[in-house]
């Protein structure tokens, strides 16, 4: 029960201080995870990121369900899901007045003006660490750059690429 307790609050404190979405809690649920619990190893991050992305559903979420369910099984990954949708829920249940009140102000768009950088900073830390620890050799690489170019590239939507290469890895 104890053990329950304190992923939920990890999580509760990860979904509470990160701002800017799900790719932008990232570097705090790795490092929350990882380095401060050592719950799960950066091999087993990095899978369970990859399969949060190609599940539907928001990234952040689907990461502290599979790592829930990866450390503590079904009520690993309720006590997970809860502990991150908690702290937002109250949030935005308090801002949203605040928001609705004050929408017009300069205050608020000097704010939100403030905010879009560090988000944008917060995602790309995400998808430098990310491009470090998946990147490991020259097969990685490849397959690494083809999506990239086929994303910068082709009006092909990210999941067809992302099928494409996870089906490809069966056979390479």
């Amino acid at each position: 029960m104890q053990i329950l307790l304190s992923l939920f609050l990890a999580f509760l404190q990860i979904g509470s201080v990160s701002f800017g979405g799900g790719y932008a809690m990232l570097p705090y649920i790795e490092t929350m995870i990882i380095e401060n619990h050592g719950w799960l190893t950066n091999s087993e991050f990095l899978d369970i990121l990859a399969i949060s992305q190609v599940t539907p559903g928001p990234i952040a979420i689907n990461a502290a369900t599979f790592i829930g369910f990866r450390y503590l099984g079904f009520w690993g990954a309720v006590s997970a899901t809860l502990g991150i949708v908690c702290g937002p829920f109250i949030f935005m249940s308090i801002v949203t007045r605040f928001i609705e009140k004050y929408k017009s102000s300069d205050i608020s768009e000097h704010i939100f003006t403030f905010l879009r950088p560090i988000t944008a900073a917060l995602i790309l830390s995400a998808a430098y660490s990310t491009l470090l620890k998946s990147v490991i050799d020259l097969k990685s690489f490849i397959i690494f750059s083809a999506s990239l170019t086929l994303l910068l590239f082709t009006k092909l939507h990210p999941i067809v690429i992302l099928m494409f290469f996870g089906f490809l890895g069966l056979f390479i």
